[in-house]
Formats: C-alpha cells, structure tokens, sequence
C-alpha cells in the first residue's frame, strides 16, 4: 500500500493498521510514543495520516529486529524531533554492539578451541595474572571486577551448577581456579549472547567432561546465526529510515 500514496491522502489508523497486520490502537499508541509523526485531526477528532506517517511506521518496524525496540523508539523520535544526528549516533551504537558481540563470539570460539583436558584439570595452566588472587586461584571479587559483574551474579551461577568453586579451609571464601575461570567466562560469553542459564548450563557440564569445542557447535552456529540476521535486518532498517528521512525532506 503506502508507497504509492500520495503525500497529500489521508489515511485512518486503519490503513496503517492493515499493511502490517497490527491493531489500530498500536498505531495511536506509537504516535503517541513519538514513534510517528502527530497526526492531523478532523472536525470531529478523528486522526488522519499521510504516506509520511506510512514511512515512519514502515522505518520503525524495519528497525526493531536489528535494534531492539528501546533503540528504534529512540531512533524514530530524534528524527521526527529533527535531531537527526542523535538518530545516527543511536545507529553507530547499535553497530557497535553488533561488532562487539561479534568479537565476544569469537573469543568463545577460540576459548574453546584452546580447551585440552589438560587445560580443565591443571589449576593454574595458563591463567590469566589478573585474575589471580593467591597460590590457588582467585577470590569471587576479583573475578566479578575482571568481567565487569557482581560477585551477586557469580552466586547465582554457582547456585544453577555454571560454576563449583571450592572453598578455602581457613577463611571459608570461594576460590576459583583455572577450570572454574575458564566456566565463568563461558557463561558471561554465553549470557552475552542471549542463552539462559538452564541453557548454559548443560553445555558447560559438556564441556567439563569433554574439554573441547564439539559441545558448543549447534549453539554457537545459532548465535553465528542470529548475530548475522542482525546484521542484515540493520541493513533493512537503514534503507527504510533513509526512504523516511528522504521524505520528510
């Protein structure tokens, strides 16, 4: 429907509503929201639109699969508010993440493809100084702070088995060594990458007892998968804002 309407032709909430299979309150309700442009009002109090309207709507759909919905909200009011330069900069963060979840994924590859079983039950082969607190391994604080988590959140995996860090006989703290590191990471990288902690789990038992990458195939070729949809629903998202912004003039 909408591109070839002309500028000038009214449209009701409904025909907006019909090309995309929503409701006529989602329209009123993303007008509201900034998302569109406000709409023109008859004598009587009825919104009217136009094929700008359509555009906006066409934009905004375009980019929620590449940009989450906060994003897109964002993204669709700073054009319509004629700040197009806080729309652009919404975009190039959006990129920014994209790449660098990119990167995460890559790191869990690589991480994984290093894992020998040497490497899983040798305490402190290869570990990172950072991240080493004493003789045998490192506290829970110091891991969190590494990572950029809470030590609230190191908890709560030990609670759901991500992790088994054993406890020093002295003081009773936490102490986690090369292989517990090394399953903390796996799921920071894991939980970055959108799985939830019932799904983490298993995997990380994987690959405790097999100690290399073939656990973790199907569900890194998914995230491999989902990271390059967001990357082309971007490409779709910034055609569509292009053909608005066009429009606007």
């Amino acid at each position: 429907m909408g591109r070839n309407l002309q500028s000038g032709g009214r449209l009701r909430p409904v025909d907006l509503a019909r090309e995309h299979g929503l409701s006529t309150q989602a329209v009123r309700n993303y007008e509201e929201a900034g998302i569109l442009p406000a709409a023109a009002r008859t004598p009587h109090g009825y919104r009217t639109y136009t094929s700008l309207h359509a555009g906006a709507l066409r934009a905004f759909l375009a980019l929620l699969p590449g940009h989450s919905h906060p994003t897109a909200t964002s993204i669709m009011r700073a054009v319509n508010e004629g700040a197009a330069e806080e729309a652009f900069r919404l975009i190039d963060e959006s990129h920014v993440q994209l790449l660098d979840d990119r990167r995460t994924l890559q790191a869990v590859e690589n991480a994984l493809r290093d894992l020998t079983p040497t490497t899983a039950s040798e305490p402190g082969a290869g570990s990172d100084p950072a991240l080493v607190s004493g003789p045998g391994g490192t506290f829970i604080g110091p891991l969190a702070g590494k990572l950029g988590i809470r030590p609230a959140t190191l908890r709560a995996w030990e609670r759901a088995g991500l992790v088994r860090p054993r406890r020093d006989p002295v003081t009773g703290y936490r102490v986690y060594d090369e292989a517990d590191v090394r399953d903390v990471r796996l799921a920071h990288q894991l939980r970055r990458g959108g799985y939830l902690l019932e799904q983490i789990a298993p995997l990380i038992t994987q690959v405790r007892a097999a100690g290399g990458l073939e656990p973790l195939e199907a569900a890194l070729g998914d995230w491999r998968g989902r990271l390059s949809a967001r990357g082309r629903a971007m490409l779709t998202g910034a055609a569509e804002l292009e053909a608005y912004l066009r429009e606007r003039g």
